[in-house]
C-alpha cells in the first residue's frame, strides 16, 4: 500500500488525478475500521491532513462554507448559532477522540446510510464543493447520495468544502442507537425550519440504501402551517397534525432488517423522532428563538 502525502491542495488534486483510486484519508474514522478489518485494502492511501484549507471554515452573510476537514468537536464548540442541527449531530458522533479527528467530508466520502451529518445536512440544505484539476463543481446534497456507500463524485474529485445555509429558524437532530455513545445509529432524523422561506426540510438517516428526505411529509407541514396561520400566530400544533406529518416521514423510509434493528421499528422509530423533534423545534419557534443565528468569526 502506498502513502501519498501532498503538501497542499494542488498537490492533493494532481495526487488523485495521477492516482484515481487513492482513497482519501484525514480523520480515518471509517477507513481504518475497514482496514483493520481487512474488509478494504487500497493500492494508495491519500493523506489530506496537511492541506491547510480543508480545517478552515467562514460564516457568511447567509452560508457557512465548511472545509471538508473541520473536526466535529469544533463544529460542536463554534458553529453551533450557525448551524445548529449539524452541531447537534456532531454531537453524537463516537467518542471526544473521534470527534477530535473526524469531519464531515470524510463522513460525505464513505456515503454511509447511517451517517451522522447526513439527516442534518439535508435538513439544512447543503451543497458539496468538490475539485479536480478539470475544475470545480457544486453538487446539491439531495443529489450527492447515489447508492448504499456510494457518491457522486468522480473518480478524480476531492470534496473540499461544503456550504451549508445558516439557521434562520430552530433545526434538531435525534438518533436512536443501543447506546449514547461509541454506536452506529439504527435510525436518525433531522428537521430544520425556515421561516424566512416558510418552508421545512427533514433528512433521514440509516432507514433506506441512502440517506433521504421526507418530501411529503415536508409538504404537508409546509401547507398546514400556512394555510393555518402558524407561522404568524404561533399557535400551538394541534397533536393531529404532528401525527400526520410523523406517520408521512415514517413512510418516506425503506428500510432493512439487521442486526441493529428490524424495518418495522425502524419506521416506528423514525416517526416518533419526526413527531419530538418537530414538537421541539416548534416551541422553541414559539419562544423566539427562531433567529438565533449569532455570527463567528472565520477560522
Amino acid at each position: 500500500m502506498d502513502f501519498l502525502r501532498p503538501a497542499g491542495w494542488a498537490e492533493a488534486l494532481a495526487a488523485k488525478a495521477e492516482h484515481p483510486a487513492a482513497v482519501p484519508i484525514a480523520g480515518g474514522t471509517d477507513l481504518m475500521v475497514e482496514i483493520n478489518f481487512d474488509h478494504r485494502r487500497p493500492e494508495q492511501l491519500l493523506d489530506l491532513n496537511r492541506v491547510a484549507e480543508l480545517q478552515e471554515w467562514e460564516v457568511g452573510a447567509d452560508t457557512v462554507r465548511l472545509g471538508a476537514s473541520v473536526p466535529y468537536a469544533r463544529i460542536v464548540a463554534e458553529l453551533g448559532g450557525a448551524l445548529p442541527g449539524l452541531a447537534r449531530a456532531a454531537h453524537t458522533v463516537a467518542s471526544p477522540q473521534i470527534r477530535n479527528r473526524g469531519g464531515v467530508g470524510g463522513n460525505l466520502g464513505t456515503a454511509s446510510p447511517a451517517g451522522d451529518a447526513h439527516p442534518a445536512l439535508l435538513a439544512a440544505g447543503a451543497e458539496v464543493e468538490v475539485e479536480s484539476v478539470r475544475g470545480s463543481r457544486r453538487i446539491p446534497v439531495d443529489e450527492f447520495f447515489t447508492g448504499v456507500k456510494r457518491n457522486a463524485l468522480a473518480p478524480d474529485e476531492l470534496i473540499k468544502w461544503v456550504h451549508v445555509k445558516r439557521a434562520t429558524g430552530p433545526q434538531e437532530f435525534a438518533k436512536v442507537g443501543t447506546r449514547n455513545a461509541m454506536v452506529i445509529a439504527v435510525c436518525a432524523f433531522g428537521i430544520a425550519l425556515h421561516p424566512d422561506t416558510r418552508t421545512v426540510r427533514t433528512g433521514i438517516g440509516s432507514a433506506a440504501p441512502t440517506p433521504v428526505r421526507a418530501a411529503a411529509a415536508e409538504e404537508f407541514l409546509a401547507a398546514a402551517l400556512a394555510e393555518g396561520g402558524f407561522w404568524d400566530s404561533g399557535r400551538a400544533l394541534p397533536p393531529a397534525l404532528a401525527g400526520q406529518f410523523a406517520e408521512l416521514a415514517a413512510g418516506a423510509c425503506n428500510p432493512v432488517d439487521d442486526v441493529r434493528g428490524s424495518a418495522r421499528y425502524r419506521r416506528h422509530a423514525v416517526g416518533v423522532m419526526a413527531r419530538r423533534t418537530l414538537g421541539w423545534t416548534w416551541e422553541s419557534y414559539r419562544r423566539g428563538a427562531a433567529g438565533s443565528t449569532s455570527g463567528e468569526g472565520a477560522a
